[in-house]
């Protein structure tokens, strides 16, 4: 066995590289935490257009008070969803690449401690670097989201006063 190869083989064999391996895998669990809750959010969202659509269908077959004004409500809210739907496509196509950067420096670093050189250290750091970018753009454009799902709450609370108003008058006039 020549001296390169040994040199290979303890290199392979060593817990550096495992060691080294540990930190973009704690990466990885946390894109995967976010990804897992993102979908979630993106699920809900679903569900809460279904939840408009028959509201919607209910007004348009005339089975609602105050049709004009559910409609625009509606029309807003749908509005607000489909906003939230596409920053959370963005958010999640930044998670799964911070991902995908986040194993490739992994693996980046075992060759790198394999078969590297102290002048190609710097590739696993920087691809690594490049996935925490990736990972704050998501983790920024979820926050910009929740802003969205707060504003959905915030007018669909508005119209539910409205609608408890419009019902005090009319008690009003009895």
């Amino acid at each position: 066995m020549s001296i390169q190869e040994k040199e290979l083989l303890d290199a392979l064999s060593s817990t550096r590289v495992l060691t080294s391996m540990i930190t973009p895998a704690v990466l990885i669990t946390a894109c995967g935490s976010l990804i897992f809750s993102t979908s979630a959010r993106l699920g809900r969202i679903f569900d809460r257009v279904n939840t408009l659509k028959t509201e919607l269908e209910t007004v348009l077959d005339g089975k609602t008070s105050f049709p004009d004004q559910r409609i625009a409500f509606l029309s807003d809210q749908f509005r607000l969803q489909r906003i939230r739907a596409g920053l959370i496509q963005k958010a999640m196509a930044a998670l799964y690449t911070a991902t995908a950067l986040f194993v490739a420096a992994s693996l980046a670093i075992a060759f790198n401690v394999a078969y590297g050189t102290a002048d190609t250290a710097w590739i696993p750091t920087a691809i690594a670097l490049l996935g925490g970018v990736f990972l704050f753009v998501s983790s920024a454009i979820l926050l910009y989201e929740s802003r969205f799902n707060l504003r959905f709450v915030s007018r669909h609370l508005d119209f539910i006063q409205f609608l408890q108003e419009q019902h005090e008058k009319k008690g009003d006039g009895h």
